[in-house]
């Protein structure tokens, strides 16, 4: 796999080449990066990357042609066919479901930018689709872009240290995780669970189902009722979330 990023500032992607689960992917050649600055694309004395809007307004716009020279070297780099991925706050919402497609294929261009925007030609010229990590503004688009790539990296097979981690965390099954638990078995008087200490596999695996239920129901409904719609709850589970609803307040079921 292989990711492109086209980035003023390629020094931050140090970030996750050179640590954690990332790094350790990156040395073991599961996937690869490659920065191209914009800056070495523009064609003025000045290598200028971005300039004042037309019609006026706050704030400065990434000039279309650095960005495009870009964004054809990085294309003529193998593998072809990559798609080209603008970090937006403007984009759709990025999910389990995109990263583990993206896991699946041979990587991305990921286009980071900066300042108040991109001139509009460049992304309905180069760019295929648009992406947000969250409902938020940062001061560009490389943190995102590493956010992405982390997700997706992590997902590859051996990049993990144990391979069943990606299938039981958050959203792997369209609910967030269960409540973790380690040592020591109490802390500040608060025991782990003592279902978790039975030893007792299946009655383990029924109480992780229902933590996660309700985790989910209460931190995030919307979830519950995509599963729900999903086709992913069965009776069971229904009856978990019924009798969370008829609990008095405070109970943990």
């Amino acid at each position: 796999m292989r990711f492109d990023a086209i980035t003023l500032f390629p020094a931050m992607f140090d970030a996750i080449t050179r640590f954690g689960i990332t790094s350790r992917a990156h040395e073991r050649g599961l996937w690869s990066l490659a920065c191209w600055n914009p800056r070495d694309f523009a064609t003025d004395a000045y290598r200028s990357v971005d300039d004042r809007p037309y019609g006026g307004g706050p704030g400065m716009v990434m000039l279309a042609q650095p960005l495009a020279a870009a964004i054809d070297a990085a294309r003529a780099a193998e593998p072809a066919g990559r798609p080209v991925i603008a970090l937006s706050p403007q984009g759709r919402p990025l999910d389990d479901a995109r990263v583990r497609a993206l896991a699946r294929s041979s990587g991305a261009i990921l286009v980071a930018g900066r300042y108040e925007a991109i001139d509009q030609r460049l992304l309905d010229s180069r760019v295929d689709e648009e992406i947000a990590v969250g409902e938020f503004v940062v001061s560009g688009g490389e943190l995102p872009a590493m956010m992405l790539i982390d997700a997706v990296v992590r997902l590859l097979p051996g990049a993990m240290n144990d391979e069943r981690s990606p299938a039981q965390e958050s959203f792997a099954e369209g609910l967030l995780d269960h409540p973790q638990y380690t040592r020591p078995e109490v802390f500040e008087g608060e025991p782990v669970p003592a279902v978790l200490m039975s030893g007792h596999h299946a009655q383990i695996r029924r109480w992780r189902r229902q933590q996660a239920l309700l985790a989910t129901q209460r931190k995030r409904p919307d979830l519950v009722e995509r599963a729900r719609a999903q086709g992913r709850l069965d009776a069971e589970d229904e009856r978990i979330l019924a009798a969370a609803r008829l609990a008095p307040p405070g109970s943990t079921g």
